[in-house]
Parts: structure tokens; sequence; C-alpha cells
């Protein structure tokens, strides 16, 4: 692989690293780094999960520090997330994404317009909000349908998360996204096992990116609680538009 290829790929693992930690959906950044070497779909999807595991286990470890975590949803949802993503990754062949992108983009939409058009959402935690019943519901949510889903295509897993977390329990945008990591891990755990096993992983190109995005995670995270929900929502507004063309573009120019 040419030195320069090298040097993109490690360059794209540290930004995605980085978006990762903030709010997810550091596969806009990774993945298609990834492709540009030529590597198979299946292939890719892979190696970015290998890649994506070191870096989100390094930025919920930044989060768990500051006892930004949710244990209570995050740690029975993660476990859950290891079994619902491998059954996505299982399922990644047999179901269509130029079935599933449409629909992901609508749910991208949907999510810029609400988050737009409710400021207040994630600014400040609401308490009020919690009961035991929606617990169950954001561990069912997130553990379940959301991890499934990263089996199976995956961009967008941090962000839902995060927006699952904020509207089901009402916590603010910084402790989603720290919440969110804890499942991110699972899923990501979950997907690798299953592509390992079927033998799709680059190791040496997957674990070589790895360095590079445990080092962006480090300093999104750290910067995410620094700079607290306000710094974290405009993030995430910019990564969602950045989803949907690329989604778009795959989806109509592809």
């Amino acid at each position: 692989m040419p030195l320069e290829q090298i040097l993109v790929l490690l360059a794209a693992a540290a930004a995605a690293g980085w978006v990762d930690a903030v709010v997810g959906g550091g596969g806009l950044v990774q993945l298609p780094a990834i492709m540009i070497t030529g590597l198979p779909p299946v292939e890719a999807m892979a190696t970015n999960k290998l890649s994506s595991v070191f870096g989100t286990a390094s930025a919920a470890v930044a989060y768990a520090r500051s006892s930004k975590v949710d244990r209570q949803v995050a740690l029975p949802g993660a476990g859950l997330a290891v079994l619902s993503a491998g059954l996505g990754a299982w399922a990644a062949a047999a179901i269509s994404t130029e079935v599933l992108r449409p629909a992901v983009m609508v749910v991208l939409l949907g999510v810029a317009a609400f988050v737009t058009l409710r400021p207040s959402l994630g600014a400040l935690p609401q308490p009020q909000l919690r009961t035991d019943r929606r617990v169950v519901a954001a561990v069912a949510v997130a553990g379940v349908g959301i991890a499934f889903y990263d089996g199976i295509m995956g961009p967008g897993t941090g962000t839902f998360l995060i927006i699952a977390f904020t509207t089901i329990l009402g916590l603010d945008f910084v402790s989603a996204s720290a919440s969110a990591k804890i499942i991110n891990v699972g899923t990501n755990i979950g997907a690798l096992l299953v592509f390992g096993l079927q033998g799709h992983v680059q190791w040496a190109l997957g674990l070589g990116m790895a360095v590079c995005n445990i080092a962006g995670a480090q300093f999104g995270a750290r910067m995410a609680i620094r700079r607290g929900a306000a710094f974290v929502r405009v993030v995430l507004l910019c990564v969602v538009v950045g989803m949907v063309a690329r989604l778009a573009w795959q989806q109509f120019a592809g």
C-alpha cells in the first residue's frame, strides 16, 4: 500500500475517533477512506469495526472517569448490544442496503429537524422524565433496535443512541453521548465477532488505524466534557447533515 494512502487512512481514523467520541458517526469519515483502498464493502465495514471498537472503548473510559455515564442503562444495554449487533452483522448479507438507505435518510432528516426545532433538547438534564418503564424502554431501544441496525449498516448509530437517551430519559447531550459510548462498544464487539468468524477483517490495517482512532477519541471525549451540551448539539447537527449527504450520494450517484 502506498505511503500516501496509509497516511490518509491514519488521518481518517483520528478524525473518525474524534467525531465518534463527541456524537457518533465516525464511520462517515473512516469507512469511505477504507473503501478507497479497494476492499470489498463487507471487508471495509469489518475493518472499520475493528478500528472503531478501540476508539469507542477509549472514549467510554474517558467519559466514565468524569462520572457522566448512566450505568443503569448503559451496562445492560451494552450486554444486549453484543448479541443484537452480532445478529445484525449475520443478517447483513441478506438485507439490501439499497432498501435501508432511504429509510435511514428519512430518520436522520427527522432527527435534524427535531434537534433544530427543540433547542432546549439535551441542553440540561430532565430527571422528571425518568421512570422505571422509560429505563426499560431505553435499554430495549438502544441494546436491541439500534444495536441490530449497527450490525446491518451502521451510519448514525451513535447519533441515534444520543437522541434516544435525551428523548426517553431526559439526559443532557454530554451524559447521553457518554452512555452511548458504552453501548457502542457492545455493538462494535458483536458485529466484529461475526465479521471475524466470517473472515472479513483485515487485522493489520484495522489495528494500525486503531491507534489513531484512540488518539482522536481521547481528544474528542475530553473536548465534549469540557465544552458541554451546546458544543455537542452543534457537532451532532453537522454530523447528521453530513451523513444524509453521504447516504444520498451513495443512493443516487452510486
